[in-house]
Protein backbone atom coordinates (compact mmCIF):
# COMPACT_ATOMS: atom_id res chain seq x y z
CA UNK A 1 0.00 0.00 0.00
CA UNK A 2 2.62 2.40 1.01
CA UNK A 3 4.62 1.62 -2.33
CA UNK A 4 0.83 2.60 -4.22
CA UNK A 5 1.02 5.61 -2.62
CA UNK A 6 4.81 7.00 -3.10
CA UNK A 7 3.69 5.78 -7.26
CA UNK A 8 0.73 8.10 -7.34
CA UNK A 9 2.77 11.18 -5.24
CA UNK A 10 5.79 10.35 -7.82
CA UNK A 11 3.25 10.81 -10.64
CA UNK A 12 2.03 14.21 -9.01
CA UNK A 13 5.41 15.63 -8.67
CA UNK A 14 6.66 14.71 -12.30
CA UNK A 15 3.72 16.67 -13.63
CA UNK A 16 4.01 19.74 -11.42
CA UNK A 17 7.53 19.99 -12.55
CA UNK A 18 9.12 21.64 -15.45
CA UNK A 19 9.06 19.66 -18.07
CA UNK A 20 12.55 18.34 -19.45
CA UNK A 21 13.90 19.84 -16.41
CA UNK A 22 16.77 17.39 -14.45
CA UNK A 23 14.69 17.25 -11.72
CA UNK A 24 11.38 15.65 -13.69
CA UNK A 25 13.52 13.73 -15.06
CA UNK A 26 14.79 12.39 -11.75
CA UNK A 27 11.85 11.77 -11.15
CA UNK A 28 10.61 9.58 -13.39
CA UNK A 29 13.52 7.53 -12.62
CA UNK A 30 12.18 7.51 -9.45
CA UNK A 31 8.91 6.06 -10.43
CA UNK A 32 10.43 3.91 -12.74
CA UNK A 33 12.42 2.68 -9.39
CA UNK A 34 9.30 1.82 -7.32
CA UNK A 35 7.12 0.49 -10.15
CA UNK A 36 9.70 -2.08 -10.76
CA UNK A 37 9.45 -2.83 -6.61
CA UNK A 38 6.41 -3.00 -6.85
CA UNK A 39 6.15 -6.03 -9.14
CA UNK A 40 9.04 -7.47 -7.80
CA UNK A 41 6.86 -7.73 -4.30
CA UNK A 42 3.79 -8.98 -5.80
CA UNK A 43 3.02 -12.44 -4.03
CA UNK A 44 2.77 -15.15 -6.54
CA UNK A 45 -0.86 -16.12 -7.28
CA UNK A 46 -2.26 -19.44 -8.20
CA UNK A 47 -1.19 -19.25 -11.83
CA UNK A 48 2.44 -19.46 -10.29
CA UNK A 49 1.69 -22.50 -7.59
CA UNK A 50 5.45 -23.19 -7.27
CA UNK A 51 7.03 -20.11 -6.40
CA UNK A 52 7.87 -19.40 -2.90
CA UNK A 53 8.97 -15.97 -1.64
CA UNK A 54 11.76 -15.77 0.90
CA UNK A 55 13.16 -12.25 1.24
CA UNK A 56 12.35 -10.61 -1.58
CA UNK A 57 13.71 -14.15 -3.85
CA UNK A 58 10.88 -15.39 -5.84
CA UNK A 59 12.79 -19.13 -5.64
CA UNK A 60 10.92 -21.91 -7.83
CA UNK A 61 11.28 -25.84 -7.75
CA UNK A 62 13.67 -27.26 -9.86
CA UNK A 63 12.51 -29.57 -11.68
CA UNK A 64 16.50 -30.84 -13.07
CA UNK A 65 17.76 -33.83 -11.88
CA UNK A 66 21.51 -32.37 -12.40
CA UNK A 67 24.12 -33.16 -9.32
CA UNK A 68 26.48 -30.71 -10.47
CA UNK A 69 24.75 -27.40 -7.80
CA UNK A 70 26.01 -26.17 -4.66
CA UNK A 71 23.65 -24.90 -2.32
CA UNK A 72 24.33 -21.80 -1.79
CA UNK A 73 22.92 -21.47 2.54
CA UNK A 74 24.84 -24.58 3.35
CA UNK A 75 27.61 -25.27 0.49
CA UNK A 76 27.23 -29.08 0.18
CA UNK A 77 26.04 -30.32 -2.88
CA UNK A 78 22.30 -31.03 -4.16
CA UNK A 79 21.83 -34.25 -4.83
CA UNK A 80 19.05 -33.69 -7.39
CA UNK A 81 17.84 -37.09 -7.96
CA UNK A 82 17.39 -37.82 -3.85
CA UNK A 83 16.76 -33.79 -2.79
CA UNK A 84 14.18 -31.46 -3.71
CA UNK A 85 15.78 -27.77 -3.99
CA UNK A 86 14.72 -24.38 -5.54
CA UNK A 87 16.86 -21.90 -7.25
CA UNK A 88 15.66 -17.53 -7.14
CA UNK A 89 14.76 -16.43 -10.45
CA UNK A 90 16.37 -12.95 -9.37
CA UNK A 91 19.79 -13.91 -8.76
CA UNK A 92 19.80 -17.85 -8.81
CA UNK A 93 20.70 -18.08 -5.58
CA UNK A 94 20.41 -21.61 -4.77
CA UNK A 95 19.09 -24.03 -1.99
CA UNK A 96 17.92 -26.94 -0.42
CA UNK A 97 14.20 -27.25 0.35
CA UNK A 98 15.43 -28.22 4.09
CA UNK A 99 17.84 -24.78 3.44
CA UNK A 100 15.19 -22.38 2.35
CA UNK A 101 13.49 -21.31 5.73
CA UNK A 102 17.27 -20.38 6.76
CA UNK A 103 17.76 -17.92 3.90
CA UNK A 104 18.77 -15.23 6.06
CA UNK A 105 20.88 -13.08 2.70
CA UNK A 106 18.03 -10.78 0.39
CA UNK A 107 17.91 -11.24 -2.92
CA UNK A 108 20.69 -9.27 -4.98
CA UNK A 109 18.31 -8.52 -7.42
CA UNK A 110 15.90 -6.69 -5.16
CA UNK A 111 19.54 -5.08 -3.84
CA UNK A 112 20.39 -3.55 -7.04
CA UNK A 113 16.61 -2.37 -7.67
CA UNK A 114 16.99 -0.83 -4.50
CA UNK A 115 20.19 0.63 -4.16
CA UNK A 116 21.40 0.94 -7.92
CA UNK A 117 24.64 2.45 -6.64
CA UNK A 118 28.39 1.48 -6.47
CA UNK A 119 30.47 1.82 -3.31
CA UNK A 120 33.03 4.85 -4.94
CA UNK A 121 35.23 4.65 -1.45
CA UNK A 122 37.53 2.17 -0.81
CA UNK A 123 36.99 -0.62 2.03
CA UNK A 124 33.59 1.20 3.54
CA UNK A 125 32.66 -1.77 5.44
CA UNK A 126 34.26 -3.12 9.26
CA UNK A 127 37.63 -5.54 9.17
CA UNK A 128 38.40 -9.37 8.58
CA UNK A 129 38.57 -9.79 12.32
CA UNK A 130 34.66 -8.59 12.48
CA UNK A 131 33.85 -11.52 10.50
CA UNK A 132 36.29 -13.68 12.33
CA UNK A 133 38.51 -13.95 9.48
CA UNK A 134 35.75 -15.52 7.27
CA UNK A 135 33.75 -15.21 4.00
CA UNK A 136 30.50 -13.21 5.13
CA UNK A 137 28.18 -15.74 2.97
CA UNK A 138 29.62 -18.92 3.08
CA UNK A 139 31.77 -18.90 6.38
CA UNK A 140 34.69 -20.20 4.40
CA UNK A 141 38.11 -19.39 5.88
CA UNK A 142 39.71 -16.21 3.95
CA UNK A 143 43.17 -16.27 2.92
CA UNK A 144 45.69 -13.21 3.52
CA UNK A 145 48.43 -14.87 1.25
CA UNK A 146 47.46 -14.52 -2.08
CA UNK A 147 45.94 -10.45 -1.50
CA UNK A 148 44.18 -7.71 0.35
CA UNK A 149 40.58 -9.07 0.62
CA UNK A 150 39.83 -5.54 -0.63
CA UNK A 151 41.04 -6.33 -3.84
CA UNK A 152 40.65 -9.44 -4.36
CA UNK A 153 38.06 -8.82 -6.69
CA UNK A 154 40.56 -6.86 -8.82
CA UNK A 155 43.59 -8.96 -8.74
CA UNK A 156 41.54 -12.17 -10.33
CA UNK A 157 41.09 -13.50 -6.59
CA UNK A 158 37.74 -14.94 -6.16
CA UNK A 159 34.86 -13.38 -4.60
CA UNK A 160 31.74 -14.57 -2.55
CA UNK A 161 28.77 -16.44 -4.77
CA UNK A 162 26.80 -12.98 -3.62
CA UNK A 163 29.51 -10.40 -4.42
CA UNK A 164 29.58 -11.70 -7.92
CA UNK A 165 26.07 -11.98 -8.52
CA UNK A 166 25.46 -8.38 -7.44
CA UNK A 167 28.71 -7.25 -9.85
CA UNK A 168 26.99 -9.37 -12.52
CA UNK A 169 23.75 -7.68 -12.45
CA UNK A 170 25.42 -4.41 -11.93
CA UNK A 171 27.28 -4.34 -15.07
CA UNK A 172 25.07 -2.79 -17.57
CA UNK A 173 23.20 -0.34 -15.24
CA UNK A 174 23.85 3.64 -15.62
CA UNK A 175 24.60 4.18 -12.09
CA UNK A 176 27.57 6.59 -12.02
CA UNK A 177 26.14 10.19 -11.74
CA UNK A 178 29.22 11.64 -13.51
CA UNK A 179 27.55 15.64 -12.92
CA UNK A 180 27.85 14.82 -9.56
CA UNK A 181 31.25 12.91 -9.38
CA UNK A 182 33.52 15.20 -11.98
CA UNK A 183 31.30 17.39 -13.47
CA UNK A 184 34.31 18.68 -15.39
CA UNK A 185 34.45 15.56 -17.63
CA UNK A 186 32.47 16.91 -19.34
CA UNK A 187 34.14 19.71 -20.72
CA UNK A 188 37.00 17.23 -22.00
CA UNK A 189 35.09 14.19 -23.51
CA UNK A 190 32.77 14.83 -26.55
CA UNK A 191 31.25 11.58 -26.64
CA UNK A 192 29.60 12.35 -22.73
CA UNK A 193 28.19 15.93 -24.11
CA UNK A 194 26.47 13.96 -26.98
CA UNK A 195 25.38 11.21 -24.62
CA UNK A 196 24.24 13.61 -21.85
Amino acid sequence: QQLRQAIEECKRVILALPEHSERQKDAVVRLIHLRLKLQELKDPGEDEPNIRVVLEHRFYKEKSKSVKQMCDKCSTIIWGLIQTWYTCTGCYYRCHSKCLPLVSKPCVRAKVSHQAEYQLSICPESGLDSQDYRCAECRAPVSLREAAPARRGAGGGGVSRCSMRYLALMVSRPVLKLREINPLLFNYVEELVEIR
